[in-house]
């Protein structure tokens, strides 16, 4: 546990913003990761929300030199099995529950299990983590609630996200218990689908500089 949750701070620790991505044409995978990876952010997640999410994943694992490729909304004790069969190097859940908790002691694949509130992130600590997804972060009380988390909780880590952008990702940066923060901001649709890739790595770029 200690080793994979290392793991997981290795890769929350790479770049300030971690790209979460809901891809819905496989063309876009590799093209979409090396505009992100170039722009500085190497952390990818690829959200479970579409058909052609894991295909988008094993693409990105193969063909994109330095991503650190994960997969999102995370669900399901299969999800994990799948993901590192295509070559994810972490997992991402909203939440958690007490079947993921026992599928995730049994596969080595470090895993961000979500937490929306105290009791949530102090039960996930006595199961040993200590690196958390604080979703939706936002709707739950921003920067202001994860501040207060820390003086309870000091030795937990998190990763914010749902709601953040470039508007409100510096307050949760400024925070001592948050080393990165999750977005869809830095791929806008728009530009995925016109293949504007100049674009998402201008937008990487500046949100790479933003701690």
């Amino acid at each position: 546990m200690q080793d994979l949750q290392k793991r997981v701070g290795a890769v929350l620790a790479l770049a300030p913003v971690v790209p979460v991505l809901v891809i819905d044409d496989l063309a876009h995978a590799v093209p979409l990761a090396r505009a992100l990876v170039a722009g500085g952010l190497p952390a990818i997640e690829v959200t479970l929300r579409t058909p052609v999410a894991l295909e988008a994943v094993r693409a990105i694992a193969a063909e994109v030199e330095g991503a650190a490729v994960g997969v999102g909304s995370v669900r399901r004790p299969q999800d994990f099995v799948d993901a590192l069969k295509a070559g994810a190097t972490f997992a991402v859940s909203p939440g958690s529950s007490p079947g993921l908790i026992a599928a995730a002691r049994e596969i080595d694949l470090p895993w961000l299990p979500g937490a929306a509130t105290a009791s949530e992130a102090m039960a996930l600590l006595e199961q040993g983590y200590t690196q958390l997804k604080f979703f939706p972060a936002e709707s739950i009380g921003g920067a202001t609630a994860l501040k207060s988390l820390g003086g309870p909780l000091p030795e937990l880590r998190f990763c914010a996200t749902g709601g953040i952008g470039a508007n409100n990702a510096r307050e949760y940066l400024a925070l001592a218990n948050v080393p990165c923060v999750g977005g869809s901001w830095v791929a806008p649709a728009a530009a995925v689908k016109a293949g504007d890739w100049a674009k998402v790595e201008a937008l990487a770029r500046e949100a790479a500089a933003l701690k």
